[in-house]
């Protein structure tokens, strides 16, 4: 269907925007105008026309003096003579004012043109903005621009901005010669201004009132590029030399305008659209210029007007249509209380929105929010049918009529007025506004369109598809009488306003509510993270990506037909049919293909590094995990000495034994511990979230290992090890990329093959072997043709192969500098490892032993009273301090182990 934002309304008259070259003068602009509206008048369908020129004395409108307004009043449309529409009269104006000579002609209407300029900057329809910093870039990619689009159809009245062009006399003073005369700028540069702008040399009185005496050339002598280079300047010595014995005076274009968006240099494209849609049209310039129009870096280009327009509303609509289907359903369900009937009726929506949408296409009319408003109408009365119908149905169910045939059969029968007459109501009274051809008929009429043509296939298909759908429906409910009943409307809405919140909260919530805990070793993680992982997936996407393109490197370039047609051999007409075809040299396709395979292992290394690195992460939250495990278990054994401290605590204060200082610190002691179990717990949370994400799921999952071991390394690696690390390699494969891209350009040089076959007629009389003979048409001559294309000038080529040897160098430099990186991180990594493991010797040889020990005579002495309280909870104090320590310690060795692993590239 194409799409616009909003059908255009016939304001009844024109307004034509009249341009002349820039530069041009009052009188230039003044005469094309007058031109144009002489042709213009000679139109019966005109009344009057008037011409606007320049900015006025309030500049609302601000215009340079070669741009003009020409507003051409119209008659009423019953007066129309020469043409039939809008379109068609604009058509036939901007033929007869073609055969003005440098005068370009917008048709538009006023108010149109106005909207589209306070919107937009510029009066056209659709406005394509250039984006870039050189101005004579922007020119030269906008003028390609014009030249593509402008034979696009629906593209009328281009208009290419122009910001250069502006002659401006130049003087490029001599300094040399300056010099040589004694002279300086200063002094020539007042000459210049005191005889060209005019300079005070004295004052005049008119009674009280003062005036400065300006002295400067008579128009006469200012007038010419030759008055400026035959102006004399005085020398010290008292010489008289003209300006151009020490300067050059020459003519120069220069800027013309700057315009700027967002502090950005732009330049406009833009178009009037006629007899087509805004969107095919945008969309057909898209692949114009995609193909064809190759930017320099930082050059972009951005579409504007109706199109900008169109996007913005198809937005809102993508928010408004789901959330109105979404509440009709809604209203449906709380009116018979039944999802299964909601979704019947439901069915009527497709059924009409068929119609609507073959009712645009017969009227010719595209998608438009016009268009989309009566959609969202048509949708609601839609279902109207529907209710008639399974209201009936479920009435006659009511009073005992159990055949669902007959019940069927029934409904419709008694129902049939009241649906016919539904959909008639609300059709014929949108028939008013679909034939209308008033002021602003054109907004209302896709609007009852849809409307209309879609009550019609609602109205007979629901007639049809919904009976049909109830009686299969029902008989399936009959054959499942275990059936849960029908939730209620709370629930319902609970899980409606649920579906629209993200998907991971939904997820979330979910997980919390799930009993079921599946528990995951290490392996078992790592295997899923890199089956579920996204980042992994979309690694993947671009190897298939790159073994697509493999596919186009021995691509062949398009095979060339010509035909022509006239008097070729003779004054007879004859015609000549051309075929030929090109290819490259061989070693052009052999090493594209090598290059191509370079690319798909330089992809296949980055899934490397992406799956090293979630391998890395999950070991990561994984062993985090553990070791939260394992502190909250050590936790729970000093929360119970110190529950069982608090409770002796109590004991003696109640006998006397102790303090009820020493009762107040074992119970703080207590609840600081149990404090610490909480917020391990909620650690514990995050690292289970964590986890999800890294494994991409949704289950409620975790960790089979619930105590923290010690992780072995069977051997400690040199630094010749980090060989293996995928990023290496995927910068090795950058070399191989880069060496590829060195032998394309150097095969490129070498000469192409054309292959080529011609067949024609000579018509006529001609002497054959000393035999005179007459050809026709029907005789044909053919032939075959061989050629070589050498490459003359091949500084193209050098230099492409100049930058692919410096991208070698880069790419090994990288290399060097990575691999030594990381033999460095290695060599640290190694030193940490010994450092722990030291450390772990320590504790599992000595340390840990020693705080048993010290636990187990510490409650002893306590208990006898050998102890006070004090030294008791010092030495608990002492040894639990020790296991925490030896758990952080285990827990950095480990930690240690898993960079060394990721450093390796090892799984």
């Amino acid at each position: 269907l194409g799409g616009e934002f909003i059908p255009q309304l016939d304001e009844g008259d024109f307004a034509v925007e009249t341009r002349v070259l820039t530069g041009s003068s009052i009188d230039q602009i003044i005469e094309a105008s007058t031109k144009a509206q002489n042709i213009i008048l000679k139109f019966p369908e005109v009344k009057q026309v008037v011409n606007k020129i320049g900015s006025g004395e309030i500049p609302t409108d601000p215009m340079p003096i070669e741009a003009g307004d020409m507003m051409i009043i119209l008659k009423d449309k019953s007066e129309w003579t020469s043409a039939d529409s809008r379109e068609e009269l604009a058509e036939k104006m901007g033929e007869k004012l073609s055969v003005i000579p440098g005068v370009t002609f917008g048709f538009q209407q006023p108010i149109q043109m106005r909207f589209n300029e306070l919107i937009t900057g510029a009066k056209q329809d659709v406005v394509i903005k250039l984006y870039g910093e050189d101005l004579d870039v922007l020119t030269e990619q906008a003028r390609k621009i014009g030249k593509l689009i402008k034979n696009i159809e629906g593209v009328e009245d281009l208009y290419v901005e122009e910001v250069t062009g502006l002659p401006q006399i130049q003087i490029q003073f001599n300094r040399d010669k300056i010099a040589q005369y004694g002279l300086n700028i200063t002094a020539i540069n007042k000459v210049i201004k005191t005889a060209f702008a005019g300079e005070a040399a004295g004052l005049v009185y008119e009674g009280e009132k003062r005036f400065d005496l300006v002295v400067r050339l008579t128009k006469e002598d200012r007038k010419d590029l030759s008055d400026v280079r035959s102006l004399y300047i005085s020398t010290p010595g008292g010489e008289q030399i003209p300006l151009e014995e020490v300067a050059t005076v020459e003519f120069k274009n220069g800027p013309n305008q700057i315009q700027r968006d967002d502090t950005k240099r732009r330049i406009i494209v833009g178009f009037n659209v006629r007899n087509r849609d805004v969107q095919s049209i945008v969309k057909e310039i898209r692949q114009q210029l995609d193909v064809k129009l190759k930017l320099p870096p930082g050059y972009y280009v951005t579409y504007g007007g109706q199109f900008e327009h169109l996007v913005a509303a198809n937005k809102r609509l993508a928010i408004a249509v789901p959330v109105a289907l979404l509440l009709i359903l809604l209203l449906l369900y709380f009116t018979f209380n039944s999802i299964k009937q909601s979704l019947l009726i439901f069915s009527a929506i497709p059924l009409a929105a068929i119609g609507g949408v073959f009712a645009l296409l017969i009227r010719g009319m595209p998608f438009s929010i016009s268009a989309g408003v009566g959609f969202i109408a048509l949708f609601g009365v839609a279902v109207l049918n529907g209710i008639v119908l399974i209201a009936e149905f479920n009435r006659l169910k009511k009073e005992g009529m159990t055949d669902i045939k007959e019940r069927v059969l029934t409904g419709t029968k008694v129902r049939l007025r009241p649906v016919l007459m539904t959909a008639a109501v609300a059709s014929l009274g949108f028939l008013p506004m679909a034939l209308s051809n008033s002021s602003g008929a054109e907004v209302q009429r896709p609007l009852a369109t849809v409307v209309i043509g879609g009550l019609i296939t609602a109205t007979f298909l629901t007639l049809v598809v919904l009976p049909v759908l109830y009686i299969l429906f029902e008989k399936k409910s009959k054959k499942n009488t275990n059936m849960k009943p029908a939730i209620n409307p709370t629930i319902l809405l609970f899980l409606i306003g649920g579906s629209l919140l993200p998907l991971n909260s939904v997820a979330q919530n979910t997980t919390t509510d799930i009993s079921i805990v599946k528990q995951l070793t290490l392996p078992e993680a790592i295997e899923k993270a890199i089956k579920n992982n996204l980042t992994i997936k979309s690694a993947l996407y671009e190897v298939d990506v790159q073994k697509a393109l493999k596919k186009g490197t021995t691509n062949i370039e398009k095979m060339n037909f010509s035909v022509s047609q006239g008097q070729i051999n003779s004054t007879n007409w004859d015609n000549y049919l051309n075929i030929t075809q090109r290819f490259e040299f061989p070693s052009v396709y052999k090493n594209q293909s090598r290059l191509a395979n370079a690319r798909i292992n330089s992809s296949l290394q980055q899934v490397a590094i992406k799956e090293n690195d979630v391998i890395r992460n999950v070991k990561d939250v994984y062993y985090q995990w553990v070791y939260l495990l394992s502190r909250r278990s050590l936790l729970i054994t000093q929360d119970t000495l110190y529950s069982n401290l608090v409770k002796a605590s109590n004991l003696r204060y109640k006998t006397g034994e102790n303090t009820l200082l020493e009762k107040t610190i074992s119970e703080t002691a207590s609840k600081e511990i149990k404090n610490q179990i909480v917020q391990n717990d909620a650690d514990i949370g995050v690292t289970r979230q964590q986890l999800q994400t890294l494994l991409n799921t949704a289950e409620n999952i975790s960790v089979a290992d619930t105590v923290l071991s010690k992780r072995e390394i069977k051997e400690l690696y040199d630094t010749a090890a980090v060989a293996k690390n995928p990023f290496l390699n995927y910068l090795l494969q950058q070399i191989e990329i880069n060496k590829s891209e060195t032998e394309v350009q150097k095969s490129k040089r070498l000469p192409d093959f054309l292959v080529g076959y011609f067949n024609q007629s000579f018509r006529g009389n001609m002497n054959v072997n000393g035999v005179e003979q007459k050809f026709t048409g029907s005789d044909r001559f053919h032939g075959f043709q061989v050629g070589v294309a050498v490459p003359i000038l091949r500084s193209d080529h050098k230099a492409k192969i100049a930058a692919s040897k410096v991208r070698e160098k880069i790419s090994a430099t990288d290399y060097e500098y990575q691999q030594m990186n990381m033999q460095s991180q290695l060599k640290t990594l190694v030193l940490q490892y010994t450092k722990y493991k030291s450390s772990l010797e320590y504790y599992e040889m000595s340390a840990l032993p020693q705080a048993e020990s010290i636990i187990k005579n510490a409650e002893k002495g306590f208990r006898s009273g050998d102890i006070s309280y004090i030294q008791y909870q010092q030495s608990l104090g002492m040894a639990l301090k020790i296991k925490t320590d030896y758990l952080d310690q285990l827990y950095l060795f480990n930690q240690t182990l898993l960079v060394i692993e990721n450093l390796l590239g090892k799984k």
